[in-house]
């Protein structure tokens, strides 16, 4: 018995389309334990997306499984929470009232009115948009609803935050800031992370460990690279450590040298 915090063994998916079955994921292996992050990252149509819908209940794998803590997941549910590319608010709701929603669902009868509220505006001091608790999503800047998104997502206490490209639509400061804020976040909070990503710098930052994905179809877990860099990370810093340059490398080689990108 395996005593992983997350454990996918043999995860295979096919999807019918007219030609027949495709067979987008096979035997696809992955033991990720209590606290860590770890990126996905891959060419497009690597499956990537696909592996995170698994891990969140969207899609039922068809082969194999994804067990949480010794549970089967066959649903979506409150322990594992999803932030988009795109941010996916009501346009309708305030900031708080995004949260607010969330929290409802998951603490209604378990938490009073005075304690939602005080758990709403801890999620959104950690993301640092208190201020911007009382306006609309279309009043705030991309970046302002990507944090409002990851303030939801943690307000429902997660067991594992599964982010796709969470960043990706993002200029390349508000990014920064992001990653440093996400940094911050994972630090305190010690939650496990699974993140899709397609830029090599943001993954060997953040992650414990990059999962490097084949090319579909039948897409697998190519190769895992460990990045044992000593924690906190500050970006200045590793932008002279050799170690850093190793890690990018090594992806980078995975990506354009031994899977190269499949043709448009």
């Amino acid at each position: 018995m395996s005593n992983a915090h997350l454990e996918l063994t043999g995860v295979g998916i096919d999807f019918p389309t007219d030609k027949g079955l495709f067979c987008a994921l096979q035997n696809v292996n992955l033991k990720i334990a209590k606290g860590e992050f770890v990126s996905l990252i891959g060419h497009s149509g690597c499956g990537k997306s696909t592996v995170l819908n698994i891990v969140a209940g969207l899609y039922q794998a068809t082969t194999g499984g994804v067990i949480l803590d010794g549970h089967e997941v066959n649903e979506p549910g409150p322990e594992r929470a999803v932030v988009f590319q795109n941010h996916s608010l009501l346009p309708w709701l305030s900031c708080y009232e995004n949260v607010e929603l969330a929290v409802r669902q998951v603490f209604q009868g378990q938490k009073s009115r005075a304690q939602m509220r005080e758990w709403i505006e801890h999620n959104l001091a950690l993301v640092n948009m208190t201020h911007a608790r009382d306006k609309r999503p279309g009043e705030i800047s991309g970046g302002m609803k990507q944090r409002v998104g990851i303030a939801r997502a943690l307000a429902m206490q997660p067991k594992v935050l599964l982010m796709d490209e969470p960043f990706g639509a993002l200029d390349a400061l508000t990014r920064a800031h992001l990653q440093d804020s996400l940094m911050a976040i994972h630090a305190e909070l010690g939650n496990s992370v699974i993140m899709i990503t397609h830029d090599v710098d943001e993954a060997v930052l953040l992650s414990d460990r990059i999962v490097m994905m084949t090319n579909g179809p039948a897409a697998t877990v190519g190769e895992i690279l460990k990045v044992d860099l000593e924690r906190p990370r500050e970006r200045l810093q590793l932008a002279h450590d050799s170690r850093y340059h190793e890690y990018r490398s090594a992806v980078l080689e995975f990506l354009y040298q031994r899977q190269q990108r499949p043709a448009a």
